[in-house]
């Protein structure tokens, strides 16, 4: 990510990070998805068919 990215941002917080109330959702607009995940793809923008 670069300091103009557009992100799709999730509200929720992260038990590990305090006072953080928000996630990115990755895979979507300029974050781009874990190209090696096969488990939990939903989480981290991987389509079925690219793998």
């Amino acid at each position: 990510l670069q300091e103009h990215s557009i992100v799709l941002v999730q509200g929720g917080k992260r038990k590990d990070l305090p006072g953080v109330h928000y996630k990115i959702i990755r895979g979507v607009y300029d974050c781009s998805g874990v190209l090696t995940q096969k488990n939990s793809r939903s989480k981290y923008g991987m389509k079925k068919k690219s793998l």
